[in-house]
């Protein structure tokens, strides 16, 4: 898989961890287990998109539009993204801001579902 799709993927995971202040190294398993596993990252390529995006400002929406480019009409993969995200929510406490994003980006991927 390109980098440049993975570092976007890596971000919409990252991204509930970032905004909901979760402990990092708590996630940091899950998170390179689902990058690992689904995007084909060692552990030191997760860790380290991992950190960037902790650290990095970043446009979620310029990320979304990578991976819609990248991604077409491969409406599995999409979906398989968006079950990944949905295991980083539920990795620990949900907050409304989670639901929030998760639906933003459900919309962003899947504009034709309501």
């Amino acid at each position: 898989m390109d980098k440049k799709i993975k570092r976007s993927v890596a971000t919409l995971l990252a991204h509930i961890i970032k905004v909901d202040k979760r402990d990092i190294e708590k996630e940091a398993s899950l998170f390179c287990s689902l990058m690992g596993q689904d995007f084909g990252c060692n552990e030191d390529e997760a860790l380290a998109f991992l950190k960037a995006s902790m650290n990095e400002d970043y446009n979620l929406d310029e990320h979304i539009d990578i991976i819609n480019k990248a991604l077409k009409d491969d409406k599995l993969s999409k979906m398989h993204i968006l079950q990944q995200l949905n295991h980083i929510i539920y990795s620990d406490t949900i907050s409304d801001e989670d639901y929030k994003i998760f639906e933003k980006i459900k919309k962003r991927l899947f504009p034709d579902i309501d």
